[in-house]
């Protein structure tokens, strides 16, 4: 029988790994109801480097969380025919309200990974010395059975207080997250629940983040404030892994962007929040 010599070994190799390389380079999807899901894009950004990206932000519609959950659901559909379109190998719904609304029925209906976005119910509750713990959310969220099973399910005996956050995603989208109105309104949410004896805190809705730091200050370093950024990127990375989906290229990936209400000022608010010069996009 013929045997390879090594360097045709090393040339089949090299071969196989630039045929991954050209059909792994597919975009990943990445989309919210506004800019509260860049802080997942980033993190994905920072620790996929060679994936390419494309964010969606439906800000013509935002927020979800004051949305039916048959709206939501076709959006999200929507907007996932729309990767698909584009190849999309992957798709992250970076979005709280999207996720517990319509990601299950969104798994059935297309073929590629799609990972969602949950609170951190379980490790908070697990590191809560009290007991007691509180998730900031949505309306949409706050009411959606899928959300409260999984409150009932990893709670591991400890109180949780599901907290509704009317107004802040709104301000966040305006980028007001600096401004006197979103600190007053932040306190009306949190006093109540540190007079309850919360010491830890959840961040239910992807736009929180950008406000984590004012949650902070408000709080005081006795409280710890949990976000899920991490844990989607790693949950993607491993989707990626088991499908075969990484990209193996060494060159660095690209991130584009997209509005479905463009706008200089949204423009400037994805630059702001990104930390860096970009070109948006009007979606679709």
């Amino acid at each position: 029988m013929p045997t390879q010599n090594k360097a045709d070994i090393k040339s089949t190799i090299s071969t196989l790994k630039s045929e991954l390389q050209a059909t792994n380079d597919e975009p990943i999807g990445i989309f919210d109801s506004g800019v509260g899901g860049l802080s997942i894009a980033q993190c994905i950004n920072q620790q996929l480097p060679n994936e390419n990206l494309l964010y969606v932000a439906d800000t013509l519609h935002a927020p979800y969380g004051e949305k039916s959950a048959e709206f939501i659901q076709q959006r999200v559909n929507e907007i996932a025919q729309w990767f698909i379109k584009r190849k999309a190998k992957a798709i992250v719904v970076a979005c709280n309200t999207a996720t517990v609304n319509a990601i299950d029925q969104l798994r059935k209906n297309i073929s590629i990974p799609v990972i969602g976005v949950e609170p951190a119910i379980k490790p908070a509750a697990n590191l809560s010395k009290n007991k007691k713990v509180a998730i900031l959310v949505t309306k949409a969220t706050a009411e959606n059975q899928r959300f409260l099973a999984l409150v009932t399910q990893y709670s591991n005996n400890s109180e949780v207080i599901i907290q509704p956050c009317p107004g802040l995603v709104e301000l966040i989208e305006q980028d007001m997250k600096n401004s006197p109105e979103c600190k007053l309104m932040l306190t009306t949410y949190l006093m109540p629940l540190l007079e309850k004896g919360v010491d830890t805190i959840v961040l239910g809705c992807t736009h929180y983040p950008l406000v984590k730091n004012l949650i902070g200050e408000i709080c005081g370093d006795s409280v710890m404030v949990m976000e899920t950024a991490q844990p989607v990127t790693e949950q993607l990375q491993r989707q990626l892994a088991l499908h075969k989906l990484v990209n193996l290229s060494n060159n660095l990936g690209t991130t584009t962007f997209y509005s479905s209400k463009y706008s200089p000022t949204q423009r400037a608010l994805f630059t702001h929040i990104w930390q860096g010069p970009l070109i948006l996009n009007s979606y679709p």
